[in-house]
């Protein structure tokens, strides 16, 4: 897959399938909308284009609203969208320039002009152009006028829910993380540094990592989860702790006494426990842990 920070740094001499989109999670829904835009690709024998665009529109277009956080880091987007088969990955910078472009020019001068669309996919909620003003009835019109062949994707549904990025979200926030997996079609993660924490755990046994994440990666609702935490490529099992007040993650692997500072690793949240607590002492403490991990080791006997 060829990335590409830019649509003026895009470089490809074959027509192209287009879709477009800011594709936060890389969702079950979103899924659909690729294996179909490949499918078109190989029959058409043209080449796969994926526009998407960085930082999130919502957080150019309306910057006094609180800040939205987000499924994926653009590291994130992009690796499993190159695990899906993508030729043409464009990571557009967004501003509220570009978000002036009328839909008119927008498919002219930009898919038609430089990315040489042939084919465009669309979702079922997608519109473009400035104020996204442009409807599918407008890109219909639009394709016969510029000899485009267009396809609108339907809503995926699951347990009668429409799968979308800003359910999957308020999922997690509410804790909610069996059904927000279940609609991401894979375990929701976060990944950061480890770094140096206050060192409380591990004088009553639970020696915990602390993660530095990215600043726009969303944090799920506070509390304690089951999770399996990725290191060097080998999975392990352990609790995580999200702090209520400050987001801060702890966690805990089971039957693990390496040395990781400064290492990358991944955490992937399988079940929520319980909401946080409050403790007197640390040995109240350390007999909640203890009741935690005797959980988290149930949980996981019944999963296998």
């Amino acid at each position: 897959m060829k990335i590409y920070q830019s649509i003026d740094d895009f470089s490809c001499t074959a027509d192209t399938v287009v879709t477009i989109g800011t594709f936060d999670g890389v969702h079950e829904g979103h899924k659909i909308i690729i294996k179909r835009l490949i499918e078109i690709t190989k029959n058409e024998s043209k080449e796969s284009v994926l526009l998407t665009f960085s930082p999130h529109p919502r957080n150019v277009l309306f910057p006094e609203g609180d800040n939205l956080t987000l499924l994926n880091t653009d590291q994130e987007k992009i690796k499993q969208l190159e695990e899906l088969g993508i030729d043409h990955l464009i990571i557009q910078n967004f501003t509220k320039d570009f978000s002036r472009i009328k839909p008119v020019n927008f498919i002219r001068d930009i898919l038609i002009n430089k990315l040489r669309m042939k084919y465009m996919i669309v979702g079922y909620d997608h519109h473009f152009g400035r104020n996204r003003e442009g409807s599918f009835e407008e890109l219909n019109n639009l394709s016969l006028l510029y000899s485009f062949s267009l396809e609108r994707v339907q809503a995926q549904v699951k347990n009668n829910i429409t799968i979308s990025s800003t359910k999957i979200r308020n999922m997690l926030l509410n804790g909610d993380v069996k059904k927000a997996n279940m609609f991401l079609g894979k375990d929701y993660s976060i990944s950061g540094k480890v770094v140096h924490g206050e060192k409380i755990g591990r004088t009553i046994g639970f020696p915990t990592a602390n993660i530095l994440f990215e600043k726009n990666k969303l944090i799920p609702k506070c509390g304690v989860y089951v999770v399996k935490v990725i290191i060097d490529h080998v999975k392990h099992f352990g609790m995580l702790n999200i702090d209520c007040n400050t987001h801060k993650l702890e966690v805990h692997i089971f039957n693990f006494s390496k040395d990781i500072y400064d290492k990358k690793i991944t955490i992937k949240l399988i079940e929520r426990l319980r909401d946080n607590k409050k403790f007197d002492s640390l040995n109240e403490l350390k007999s909640q842990l203890i009741k935690d991990k005797d959980n988290c080791n149930k949980f996981l006997e019944l999963k296998q």
